[in-house]
């Protein structure tokens, strides 16, 4: 059985959208393969993306409270088919009645259903029509959308072609600004057919997968990248360009007296984000030194050796 998803992000089942996304973002940080070596954290870094993708929207998560791990399997109007039925069954002798059946059966709690639990078999024997008229709906199915991040960060509409049992087929997809790592994207009635009369078919689901970049590098929403500056601009101070995912130039002030490894940080220049703040830019500068000196370069440079008492090893 799947761990829990309030379980992997460690959040109340009470949680808000800011408690889940700053969970989220806290284990992102801690877990993501970039950072953290451990051979075990890739793999803990997509539960946590795929927690965070369900309880984040507000429709997934009512159904993942309602019908557990198998929440993907209910049809998304089953709210309308459950009402319609419920009055079938008042006017027949009052409220819901699950029928029963052998094999092993698997119960959740479902407040609001007249306080009892609904069997999830018995749940959909009720939605499609009982035995000898079953209708059932087609699988999900899922694949991966490998995007760059400045694919990412812009969104737009892709095309996607993706190889199945009869051949390839191609799909109109959009993707939306500021898509992370691990997001999935729905495509209703895109997944396998469904069986029996009208039966609809399941969702296709693309699951994202930011490629490495000579560049960028993303932490959840947040992007860093490198910048080089020259030993007078750390020296001196300087306001030198620093290229976002965005493809345009932001401009960065470098303090006086800065080292390499030292942090500067642009505030919402990072991810987008279409429901909060938008992620932050990190520049980690690197000083860099002319490969090859001008005569007039040199004399300064050993002029500077001569009269500085800095020394960085006992600093």
């Amino acid at each position: 059985m799947a761990r829990d998803f309030y379980e992997v992000l460690g959040v109340p089942r009470t949680a808000d959208r800011d408690e889940i996304q700053r969970a989220y973002r806290t284990l992102a940080r801690k877990y993501h393969p970039d950072v953290n070596k451990d051979p075990q954290a890739e793999e803990r870094f997509k539960e946590i993306n795929e927690a965070f993708s369900v309880l984040s929207d507000p429709e997934q998560r009512k159904r993942y409270d309602r019908f557990g791990e198998d929440f993907r399997k209910v049809p998304e109007d089953w709210e309308e088919r459950v009402d319609a039925g419920a009055g079938a069954g008042a006017g027949a002798g009052g409220g819901f009645r699950w029928s029963t059946g052998g094999g092993p059966r698997v119960r959740y709690s479902t407040a609001g259903f007249d306080g009892e639990g609904v069997d999830v078999e018995d749940l959909f024997g009720s939605l499609f029509g009982g035995a000898g008229r079953m209708r059932v709906p087609g699988a999900d199915q899922e694949a991966e959308l490998p995007l760059t991040v400045e694919e990412a960060y812009r969104g737009g509409r892709r095309t996607v072609t993706l190889a199945g049992p009869t051949g390839q087929r191609s799909y109109q997809v959009d993707v939306p600004p500021g898509t992370t790592d691990g997001q999935r994207i729905r495509l209703a009635g895109e997944g396998g057919r469904g069986s029996g009369e009208d039966a609809p078919a399941g969702d296709l689901f693309l699951r994202v997968r930011i490629q490495p970049h000579p560049e960028f590098r993303l932490d959840g929403r947040d992007v860093h990248v490198r910048l080089p500056v020259t030993p007078w601009e750390a020296a001196l101070g300087a306001t030198v360009p620093v290229r976002t995912p965005s493809g345009a130039t932001a401009k960065v002030t470098v303090p006086t007296g800065s080292s390499s490894g030292r942090r500067l940080r642009l505030r919402g220049e990072g991810m987008p984000n279409p429901r909060g703040a938008n992620g932050d830019l990190y520049a980690e500068l690197r000083i860099m030194v002319p490969p090859r000196l001008s005569d007039r370069e040199r004399e300064l440079m050993e002029e500077l050796a001569a009269v500085s008492s800095f020394d960085p090893r006992r600093t």
